[in-house]
């Protein structure tokens, strides 16, 4: 409205026949009207010490031309007080569309914030829901979400078959089936059934907790570009400053010391044109919008970034090391075979020997919540009670040791037969295999199979067409089934049989043989792998299936799971460098001609606004295109 007001003003001025101080004075109003704030912050700005930015020198070169209009009618000659106005006009009109680029850009931002839920339903005694504040909610309360509603705390369905829509977590518009037993978690949208749900975890604990503060947070941790603008802002402002300052003396001062005329309307309107040219702003706003923005466009992907420095150093990633289970596979194990030893067989038969055998594996893993654990409870099943097993110790990296009605189970890989010192035959078969042990021999193995996700082998073409030098798989699975997922695969390089302290060392050595600027990543999902994603250059989670301790030491999350999103992040992090690159380059070699045909009174006013505004305009709308991927 006040840029609409201010225009007309000047219009309508032109037509006024106005001289002198009335001339002065009624320019004034269209001025005040649309730079009476940008006034108010340089005043302000003078006052708390911090002078020099973007106010400050619009404030003092516009003044400094209505001042320089007023000069120029006292001595007779018409003022240009339509160029002071039309500079701060015209500048108003470059914040406007910096408003509207950032609001585009917040969008994607606040689609997000719209998955935060306000109220959870409970139960009372007599069947009516009373809609109670998420934060109020204990763990293990059953809690009600009716069709259209969104899950408001993580926790497992305990009654009720319904479709999840995940699209604001994750990017993609495939609902999601939930039905008693399995996990849901915060942010989905119930579609069709009434579900009941006991809560896992408190609300600040949730996904849809944790999800928002990783957006609201990831402005925190800078890019090495946003801050090199910061720096050079901080200096390169006083600098045109005093540039400006000694534009409009020093010549003067020598044309009075030679005894020529020192004519210092011009060199005062050449500074005041220097100073409006100077201005940082397309520097400022458009570095920071284009990481905003790339970083909003990826929460919309289903890719969250914890920091703009993340998303620059992901797009010199040339490393790509992998975790296999959750990550490359769909962690969806299934037992495949059962082989009791020799002598468990002829003790009790074929079929008894593999009953007894998968009875045991499943007891001594009841309480762990490994998928290979799970497939083998599965494979059981039947209920295991608690009161059958007794002194469960695991033991990372190898497996687990139990009492099993009475009979000491050791259950785990080859290690843990090792370390034992328990006689057994090594199985070359492809997949996991579980050793067992029954009070100190040998009984058996069980043969366990991953599903290796549909897009694992596009996300590793993928990742080598965008320029990946070399990717890597590190798991504590058997080198057979590890070499066996590596080919199906596609990757370059596999190392099995690694304990969590192992897979730090392998990425220390990829870490050392790198070139200077090359970034490393690894993708992965379990709480063993924190370690490795915290060393790594970049960490990513993969987030529907990962360990909170996972997602918490991860820099960049992939809320469904999928490794192509791996390839779309990269992608993603390079357009928007290059849109930073772009800006820096265009605005500086803009300005630095402007400046220059200033000094040398080539370049007047209107040129300046366009040096500044124009320039500060297009870089800005070169930044929205980073929300589109």
């Amino acid at each position: 409205m006040r840029i609409i007001l201010a225009a007309a003003l000047m219009v309508a001025l032109y037509f006024v026949p106005a001289k002198g101080y009335v001339k002065f004075a009624l320019y004034l109003v269209p001025y005040f009207v649309i730079g009476y704030d940008i006034l108010r912050k340089a005043f302000l700005g003078i006052l708390h010490g911090q002078i020099f930015d973007e106010n400050f020198l619009m404030a003092v070169a516009t003044a400094g031309a209505m001042l320089l209009g007023l000069y120029q009618e006292a001595n007779g000659s018409d003022g240009e007080f339509a160029e002071g106005v039309a500079v701060m006009l015209f500048y108003q009109i470059g914040e406007l569309f910096q408003s509207a680029a950032v609001g585009k850009s917040r969008k994607n931002i606040t689609a997000l914030m719209d998955i935060r839920p306000d109220y959870a339903n409970i139960e009372r005694e007599d069947g009516s829901l009373e809609q109670t504040d998420p934060d109020d909610v204990e763990v293990g309360t059953i809690i009600v979400v009716r069709p259209g509603e969104k899950i408001p705390i993580d926790g497992v369905v305990t009654e009720g078959i319904s479709s999840l829509n995940t699209s604001a977590l994750t990017g993609e518009s495939v609902p999601r089936e939930a039905a008693p037993g399995q996990e849901v978690i915060s942010g989905c949208v119930n579609l069709e059934g009434l579900l009941r749900i006991r809560t896992t975890k408190e609300f600040g604990e949730s996904t849809v907790s944790k999800i928002l503060d990783l957006v609201e947070n990831s402005g925190m941790k800078k890019a090495r570009t946003e801050n090199f603008i910061t720096k050079f802002a901080r200096y390169y402002t006083p600098a045109v400053c005093f540039g400006a300052l000694a534009l409009a003396l020093v010549p003067g001062v020598i044309s009075l010391v030679t005894g020529a005329h020192a004519d210092w309307s011009k060199w005062v309107i050449r500074a005041l044109t220097f100073l409006v040219i100077s201005c940082p702003c397309a520097l400022v706003i458009s570095i920071p919008l284009s990481f905003f923005g790339g970083i909003g466009g990826a929460s919309a992907c289903g890719i969250l970034v914890k920091g703009s420095s993340y998303l620059e150093a992901l797009a010199k990633a040339k490393y790509i090391v992998f975790d296999k289970t959750g990550t490359l596979t769909k962690g969806v194990f299934q037992v495949t075979a059962v082989n009791p030893s020799e002598g468990f067989e002829k003790r009790y038969g074929r079929k008894r020997g593999e009953e007894i055998l998968l009875e045991y594996a499943a007891c001594a893993e009841y309480y762990s919540t490994h998928p290979i654990s799970k497939s083998l409870r599965e494979a059981y099943g039947r209920d295991v009670s608690a009161d059958e097993v007794s002194q469960v110790e695991e033991i990372g990296g190898h497996g687990v040791t139990a009492v099993v009605k009475g009979v000491s189970v050791a259950a785990g890989n080859h290690k843990l037969m090792d370390r034992l010192g328990i006689a057994c035959v090594e199985s070359a078969a492809g997949g996991t295999v579980v050793y067992i042990a029954a009070d100190g021999e040998y009984a058996g193995n069980i043969l366990i199979s991953d599903v290796i996700k549909e897009q694992s082998a596009d996300a590793v073409k993928a990742l080598k067409a965008a320029g990946v030098k070399q990717t890597v798989m590190l798991t504590g699975d058997s080198e057979t089934a590890a070499k066996q997922a590596a080919e199906a695969i596609g990757i370059d390089r596999v190392e099995s049989e690694l304990l969590p302290a192992d897979k730090v060392e392998a990425v220390e050595k990829i870490l050392a043989d790198k070139l200077p600027g090359e970034k490393l990543v690894f993708v992965g999902d379990g709480i063993n792998d924190a370690p490795v994603l915290s060393r790594a250059d970049i960490g990513v989670a993969m987030g529907a299936l990962g360990s909170d301790a996972a997602i918490e030491a991860a820099d960049i999350v992939l809320m469904d799971d999928n490794p192509m999103k791996l390839a779309l992040a990269i992608k993603i992090s390079r357009k928007c460098l290059r849109i930073v690159y772009e800006n820096i380059v265009f605005a500086l070699a803009v300005k630095a001609a402007c400046l220059v045909l200033g000094a040398f009174g080539i370049a007047n006013m209107w040129i300046a606004v366009f040096a500044d505004v124009g320039v500060m305009v297009l870089a800005v709308l070169n930044a929205v295109r980073c929300l589109k991927h």
